[in-house]
């Protein structure tokens, strides 16, 4: 497993991000014990999570899961760059109790703790706005953050979902204050949807952020679908079957598939390969239901993509290009 440093801090994390998002709904408690061994043996060292992942009534289940997992010892918690996510409302079904989501220095403060709690460690190494909270200053945002590294309780901080012009605000007003500021941006970012590259990823990388793309097979569709469809695999559904319905995307999907069939390469692990070649990139958030799909993401970390390959690849995905230029001279 090869490392980097996420963004401009020292802190060396793999170039596979395991993601945890399936433990819980999709992953029983033993299987997912059984996955984090095994990336650890693998080298993964950056576990990320949320405190909302579980969802609805199971909200939090996913931190507890890693919490028991951490409890069996053997230098788990010590060897893992723990990374988890505030935003979401935690209270009860139904509309949020006021105080209960985003980015108020209140609920910042509570969030912490229960996912501290849950986590079972004194301590987040970074700690993920999960949104933009259009209510919230920064100026409230970072002084709560100044207070939870003073008393150890997190490292940094990382956003998530953030435009450009958010991450703009947010490190600027970290300066200001004499605050380290964002040093990870979490963006939805894939050879499908390549919309970050005119200036999310321009400005995590002008100021120093790690990029951590999700969904880097956009939802399956990048995993050869249409293959596994005719060859009676479990079928798309949701927003990627509606993606399949539009005649255009089919064709570019088939033209994808046909690319690297000719070039002999899995497209699931081709997707995530070519992540790992895009600037910026600190590595993309993998999250395997199965030992079978995490084997499968490792292969892809030691895949090496052809020009030819990239090129046709381009050709097929054209990214928009930065911006201006992207919409204007």
């Amino acid at each position: 497993m090869e490392y980097t440093q996420l963004g401009r801090t020292g802190l060396k994390v793999s170039r596979l991000v395991l993601g945890t998002m399936n433990f819980g709904p999709q992953t029983d408690e033993a299987d997912s014990h059984a996955i984090m061994d095994a990336a650890l043996d693998a080298g993964i060292n950056f576990f990320d999570t949320a405190n909302v992942y579980g969802w609805g009534e199971n909200k939090g289940r996913t931190e507890s899961i890693i919490g028991s997992w951490f409890a069996k010892g053997g230098d788990r918690r010590d060897k893992v760059v723990l990374a988890t996510k505030v935003y979401g409302n935690m209270g009860a079904d139904g509309p949020a109790w006021p105080n209960h989501d985003k980015l108020s220095a209140l609920n910042i403060r509570r969030a912490v703790d229960a996912s501290l709690k849950r986590l079972g460690t004194d301590h987040i190494d970074v700690y993920q706005f999960h949104h933009i909270d259009r209510d919230t200053p920064f100026e409230e945002i970072w002084q709560a953050i100044d207070v939870l590294v003073q008393q150890g309780k997190i490292l940094y901080a990382g956003s998530s979902n953030f435009p450009g012009y958010k991450i703009a605000q947010a490190n600027e007003t970290a300066a200001r204050r004499g605050s380290y500021g964002l040093v990870s941006e979490q963006c939805l970012y894939n050879l499908y949807e390549r919309r970050a590259e005119m200036e999310v990823i321009p400005a995590a990388q002008d100021y120093g952020l790690g990029v951590i793309p999700w969904s880097p097979l956009h939802g399956g569709l990048l995993g050869g679908i249409i293959k596994k469809e005719a060859e009676g695999g479990r079928r798309a559904s949701g927003r990627a079957a509606d993606t399949l319905a539009d005649p255009a995307a089919r064709a570019r999907l088939q033209s994808y598939e046909d690319l690297l069939d000719k070039h002999g390469v899995e497209p699931g692990e081709a997707a995530l390969a070519w992540l790992l070649t895009r600037p910026g990139v600190t590595g993309p958030i993998v999250g395997p239901r199965t030992a079978d799909q995490l084997a499968s993401a490792l292969r892809a970390a030691e895949l090496e993509l052809s020009e030819e390959l990239l090129t046709g690849l381009d050709e097929i995905f054209p990214g928009p290009g930065p911006s201006p230029e992207a919409f204007a001279w």
